[in-house]
C-alpha cells in the first residue's frame, strides 16, 4: 500500500510556523540516522497535529494515530483533509482500511471484564496485559501487526503515563519495525522519576521542546494574564470551620505539654533535629544536608517550627524563604507522623497509648487519619467546604460582571468546574453547611442567571450529560441547532416553561458540543459553563478570552490543558488578550484552611505568565509579585488584592505590550531574587535602584570602615568630590611653584595670600561636601551593591563566568528590587540568587560572618553636616556601628573562596574581613548577633523566562 498511495505528492498547503519547522527538522534528522521512536513537546495551540501528520507523511508509511478522546480523534481526520491533493483517505475504523487512521486510546485499552485487571491497566496478577484485552482490543493489535511497517502517532502522550503506558510499551515491543512519534504539551521537567523511566523506554529523550511564552512571543498564542480572586467561606461555612478547628487546637496545646507522652513532642523534635542523638556505639549524627535530602518535607516542617520559636536551629541548617512562615497544619501532621511512627506506635507506655488515641480522634477534623502505619491523608470535609464554598460561586459572578464591563459584546467567557452535579450525597455533618450541589456547574449556571449583570450574558451549561440555559436562550439554541443540523430531533420546549431548562432530544455530547460551540462563537451566548472533562483537552473555541477556573485538578497536564482553552489566537480579534482567573477560598478559622491556596500554588508552579512589571515568571508571583508560594496573604488584604486584579483586568492593551510580541527571545530560564525593603526598621537599605545603574569607575572605595571601626577619612562612597578636590590642590601647587621661580617675591606673597583664601573656602566647602556624603552613606548600600559583591565573588572564585557587570536591577512600584545575573546558565543564576538570599537573611549559623559598618543619621543642617565632615576628615569621629552578614555558604567552603568574597565585599559594600565562626571571636559574634536581621528586607526567589 505504501508504494501506491503517493505520500510524496501530498503536502500541507500553507507555510509551517517556526516551532513546527524546528520540530519537523529534529524528527527528520533523528529518523534519518535510524532512530525509530521520538517525541516532541509543543504547547496546546502550537500546532502539534500538523507536526505529527507532516513528519509521518515524510516517512511514507501508513499512519495510525491514537488520541485521548473522540474530539481529538476528529481533529486529526479534519487536519489531514487539509493536505493537498486530497487523494489519500483518512478514517476512524479499527480495521485500519485507510492509509490514515485516527483512533482513541480506549479503542486499544479495553480490557475483558472477566480479566484480573483494573481500568487503569494494573493487573492484580502477573503476566502480559495484551492477553487480557477485550476481543476488540486484540483484533486491533492484530491489525496493527499485519499492516506492515507503520508510523504510530501518540497524541497527548502524557496520557500514557497515567493510564495506558504499560500496555503500549508491550505493544511497541511487538512492533519492532514501527516508527513512533509522541506529541505532548506537558513539559518533560514535570515528570516523576517513574514517569520519566517509562517515557525513556517508549521514546527516549525529547527531540524538541518549546514553551508557552516562546509561542506567545512568536504571535501564535494569545498574550495572557493570570489573575486570582481571593475569598473567604460564607458566614455559615466559617462558623462550622471554626467549630471543627477547636478540637485540633486543643490537641496542639496538649502536644506542647511536656507530659503529653513519655517523650514530649518538643523534646523529641529537639533530639530528632537539633542534637540528632544516635545512641552509644552508633554512627555519628546525620549531617543536616543529608537529612534534608532524604526527607525534605520533614526538614522543611522542622525549620518552620524553628521560625515559630518551637525548635532551636539545627546545626548546618539554612533558613530560606520557604521556612520564614508559621507552620501549617500539614507541617504539624508531617512531624506528628514522624513522631508517632518512630515512637508512640511502638511504645507500651500508657501515656503514649493515650496520646495516640487523642491524635487519632483529632486528625479527621483536618482531613487526616491515623492508621497502624502512621498518618495518612483522608477525605476531608474541610477541603470539601473550601473547594465548593458558596463564596467561589459568588466570586465567579463578580469576575464575569467585571469582564462584561471591560469587553461588552466581545466577551467570550468559559467557566470550568469539576462536575455537573454533586456525585455523592452530602455527609451528615455537612448538611446545612453547604448546598448539596455546591461547586457544581449546575449551581454556577443558576447563580449567573440570578444576577442581572451576568444573566445578560445568556449563559449556557454544556456537559457530557446535558445542555441547559434559561428558557429564552434555550429556544434560540433549539432553532439554531435545527438550522445547522436538521437531522437532529430536538424536543420542543413547553410554552409555559420558565427559568432554567434542559435542551433534550435525540442527540448526544458528540453532537451538541460542536453545535453549542458554534452557537457560542456567534455571540448568541457569551458564557459557557462546563466541566473540565468535556471542555478541556481537545475542545477548541478561538474566541475564548476569559477563563474562570473552579477546578481542583493540579497536575501539570491539567493546568496546561485547562489554560490552553483560552490561549488560541482569534482571527476575528487579532489583538485578543486572554485572562485566566483562579478562585481561591481561604479560611483563617481552621488549620486546614489553606488547602485551596495550596492547590492554587501547585497550579502555578512551573507555569509561566507575565507579571505586571513585564517579567515572565513561574509561580504565583506572576499573579502578584508580592505573593509567596509558602503562605497566603492575610484575609484582611483580600479586598485590596481583588481590587488590584480588577485594575489589571481593565487594561488588556498593557498586558499585550508587556508580552512584547514579535521581539527576540532566548527561550531559557533564569533565577531571580526580589528584595523588598521593610522601611522604618533599623537596618537601612539605600534608595531605589535605577535599572542598569553602574557605580563610578573611578571610585572603587568601600562604604564602610577599617578594622578599628572608623570610617576611613578618604572614603567618599560613590561621590567623586574628593577626586575633584585633590586635582584642584595639585593644580594650585604646580602653578605656585612655577611662579616662585620667575616672579618677584611680592607677587608670590600676593598669590600666596589669594591662594590661602581659596584654600580656606575650599576646606569649608570640602567639609560640607564630606558631611553630605557621609549623610548619604547613612542610607546604607542598596541591594544592587550586595548583588554586585556576590556576582564578583562568584566570578573570582571560578563559580560563574560573569561578574558584577552582568547584574541587572529593576525597581517595581512598591520599592521592590528585582535582581538577576544575566549571561549565565540557569544553574549559575540559581547559585547567585541563593547566595544573595543568604547574605541578606537574618544571621543563623554560617561558617563565616562579615561586618558591615553603618553611619548614624546626620541632621540636614549645614553646621551639623560641616561638623560631621570635619570630624570624619580628621579621623576624630566615633566608631561606626556594625552589623554582621553571613558569608554565603557556597563562598565559605574554603579559604580561596572566602578571600574572593572579602575582596568583592570591600569593593562594593564595606570594609572589614570575614570572621570564622568556629573561632572565639566568631562564637562571640554569633552569640550576640544570631537571629538579628542585618538588612531590613524580605527576599523571594523566583524563576523567570527570557
Amino acid at each position: 500500500m505504501r508504494d501506491e498511495v503517493g505520500w510524496a505528492a501530498a503536502g500541507y498547503p500553507r507555510p509551517f510556523r517556526r516551532h513546527q519547522r524546528l520540530a519537523l527538522d529534529a524528527l527528520g534528522e533523528a529518523f534519518a540516522v535510524g532512530r525509530q521512536r521520538a517525541w516532541v513537546v509543543l504547547p496546546p495551540g502550537a500546532g502539534k497535529t500538523l507536526v505529527g501528520l507532516e513528519a509521518a507523511r515524510r516517512l511514507g508509511r501508513p499512519i495510525v494515530v491514537f488520541g485521548p478522546n473522540t474530539a481529538i480523534q476528529g481533529q486529526w481526520v479534519a487536519a489531514w483533509r487539509e493536505f493537498t491533493p486530497a487523494h489519500i483517505p483518512a478514517g476512524t475504523d479499527r480495521g485500519l482500511d485507510r492509509p490514515v487512521t485516527a483512533l482513541t486510546y480506549q479503542a486499544l485499552a479495553t480490557f475483558d471484564p472477566d480479566a484480573e485487571v483494573d481500568e487503569e491497566g494494573h493487573g492484580r496478577t502477573g503476566g502480559r496485559l495484551r492477553g487480557r484485552l477485550h476481543e476488540n482490543g486484540r483484533a486491533l493489535v492484530q491489525a496493527l501487526e499485519t499492516a506492515g511497517p507503520i508510523t504510530l502517532i501518540l497524541d497527548e502522550c502524557h496520557h500514557l503515563l497515567e493510564v495506558w503506558g504499560r500496555l503500549l510499551a508491550e505493544l511497541l515491543d511487538d512492533l519492532p519495525k514501527a516508527h513512533v512519534i509522541g506529541l505532548t504539551g506537558t513539559p518533560p521537567s514535570t515528570l516523576t522519576a517513574e514517569q520519566a523511566k517509562l517515557v525513556d523506554r517508549l521514546f527516549g529523550a525529547p527531540l524538541y521542546s518549546t514553551s508557552i511564552p516562546s509561542v506567545v512571543r512568536e504571535g501564535h498564542l494569545a498574550p495572557f494574564a493570570e489573575l486570582a480572586w481571593f475569598t473567604s467561606p460564607s458566614p455559615t461555612e466559617s462558623q462550622w470551620l471554626a467549630a471543627e478547628a477547636e478540637r485540633f487546637a486543643e490537641l496542639q496545646n496538649d502536644l506542647l505539654a511536656p507530659d503529653f507522652a513519655s517523650v514530649g513532642l518538643l523534646n523529641w523534635l529537639d533530639e530528632r533535629f537539633v542534637t540528632r542523638r544516635t545512641g552509644a556505639g552508633q554512627a555519628p549524627p546525620l549531617a543536616w544536608s543529608r537529612l534534608e535530602g532524604d526527607a525534605p518535607d520533614v526538614a522543611a516542617a522542622a525549620l518552620r517550627f524553628h521560625h515559630a520559636g518551637l525548635l532551636a536551629l539545627p546545626d548546618g541548617a539554612v533558613v530560606r524563604e520557604e521556612h520564614r512562615h508559621d507552620p501549617t497544619a500539614h507541617d504539624w501532621v508531617t512531624l506528628l507522623h514522624d513522631w508517632v511512627t518512630a515512637g508512640l506506635l511502638t511504645s507500651d507506655d500508657p501515656r503514649d497509648r493515650a496520646a495516640v488515641d487523642a491524635i487519632k480522634g483529632a486528625l479527621p477534623g483536618i482531613g487526616y487519619q491515623l492508621t497502624k502505619r502512621g498518618i495518612r491523608r483522608g477525605r476531608s470535609p474541610v477541603d470539601r467546604v473550601l473547594a465548593r464554598s458558596e463564596a467561589t460561586t459568588d466570586a465567579t459572578v463578580e469576575i464575569l460582571a467585571a469582564e462584561t464591563a471591560n469587553l461588552g459584546d466581545r466577551l467570550r467567557a468559559l467557566v470550568l468546574c469539576d462536575h455537573e452535579r454533586a456525585a455523592a450525597t452530602l455527609p451528615a455533618r455537612l448538611r446545612g453547611v453547604i448546598d448539596a450541589d455546591a461547586g457544581s456547574a449546575r449551581l454556577v449556571l443558576a447563580r449567573l442567571l440570578s444576577d442581572p449583570r451576568t444573566a445578560a450574558l445568556r449563559p449556557v451549561l454544556v456537559t457530557g450529560r446535558a445542555v441547559a440555559a434559561d428558557v429564552a436562550t434555550a429556544r434560540e439554541l433549539v432553532s439554531f441547532v435545527r438550522e445547522q443540523a436538521p437531522g437532529l430531533d430536538l424536543d420542543d420546549l413547553p410554552e409555559r416553561a420558565t427559568g432554567m431548562v434542559d435542551v433534550t432530544g435525540r442527540w448526544r455530547s458528540r453532537h451538541w458540543v460542536p453545535l453549542v460551540t458554534r452557537f457560542y462563537e456567534t455571540g448568541a451566548t457569551r458564557a459557557l459553563v462546563g466541566t473540565r472533562a468535556l471542555l478541556g483537552e481537545g475542545w477548541n473555541a478561538k474566541g475564548v478570552n476569559t477563563l474562570v477556573d473552579l477546578t481542583t485538578a493540579t497536575t501539570p497536564t491539567a493546568v496546561v490543558q485547562t489554560r490552553g482553552r483560552a490561549l488560541r489566537t482569534d482571527p476575528d480579534w487579532p489583538e485578543k488578550v486572554a485572562h485566566t482567573w483562579t478562585v481561591v477560598c481561604i479560611s483563617e478559622d481552621h488549620p486546614g484552611g489553606t488547602n485551596s491556596w495550596d492547590r492554587f500554588v501547585r497550579k502555578h508552579d512551573g507555569y509561566f505568565a507575565v507579571t505586571d512589571s513585564g517579567e515572565i515568571a513561574a509561580g504565583v508571583g506572576h499573579v502578584d509579585p508580592r505573593l509567596s508560594p509558602f503562605a497566603p496573604p492575610p484575609v484582611a488584604e483580600f479586598a485590596a488584592e481583588n481590587a488590584l486584579m480588577l485594575t489589571r483586568a481593565e487594561d488588556r492593551e498593557r498586558v499585550r505590550a508587556l508580552w512584547q510580541v514579535g521581539t527576540p527571545y532566548r527561550d531559557e530560564l533564569v533565577h531571580t531574587i526580589r528584595v523588598t525593603p521593610r522601611l522604618g526598621e533599623s537596618a537601612r537599605p539605600g534608595p531605589g535602584p535605577k535599572p542598569g545603574r553602574r557605580p563610578p569607575a573611578l571610585v572603587p572605595a568601600p562604604h564602610g570602615a577599617g578594622r578599628d571601626g572608623h570610617l576611613p577619612a578618604q572614603t567618599y562612597g560613590r561621590s567623586n568630590h574628593w577626586w575633584a578636590a585633590a586635582a584642584l590642590t595639585a593644580l594650585l601647587t604646580a602653578v605656585l611653584a612655577v611662579a616662585a621661580l620667575w616672579w618677584p617675591a611680592a607677587v608670590t606673597l600676593t598669590l600666596g595670600a589669594a591662594a590661602g583664601g581659596v584654600r580656606v573656602r575650599r576646606v569649608r566647602a570640602g567639609r560640607l561636601r564630606a558631611g553630605r556624603d557621609l549623610a548619604g552613606l547613612a542610607a546604607g548600600p542598596d541591594p544592587f551593591d550586595f548583588a554586585c559583591a556576590v556576582a564578583d565573588a562568584l566570578h573570582e572564585a571560578g563559580l560563574s563566568g560573569a561578574g558584577a557587570a552582568a547584574v541587572t536591577a529593576a525597581a517595581e512600584r512598591d520599592g521592590t528590587y528585582r535582581l538577576v545575573l544575566t549571561g549565565t546558565s540557569a544553574e549559575t543564576s540559581a547559585v547567585f540568587v541563593a547566595a544573595l538570599d543568604e547574605l541578606l537573611a537574618p544571621l543563623v549559623s554560617p561558617r563565616y560572618v562579615v561586618p558591615r559598618y553603618i553611619v548614624e543619621t546626620i541632621p540636614e543642617r549645614p553646621e551639623a553636616l560641616r561638623r560631621a565632615g570635619r570630624d570624619w576628615l580628621a579621623g576624630d569621629a566615633p566608631p561606626n556601628p556594625v552589623v554582621y552578614h553571613a558569608v554565603p555558604s557556597v563562598l565559605g567552603v574554603n579559604v580561596r573562596r572566602v578571600r574572593a568574597f572579602a575582596a568583592a565585599w570591600n569593593r562594593w559594600v564595606s570594609a572589614g574581613d570575614p570572621v570564622r565562626t568556629a573561632t572565639p571571636e566568631g562564637e562571640g559574634i554569633l552569640l550576640t548577633h544570631r537571629g538579628q536581621d542585618p538588612f531590613a528586607a524580605t527576599t523571594a526567589l523566583r524563576v523567570a523566562w527570557r
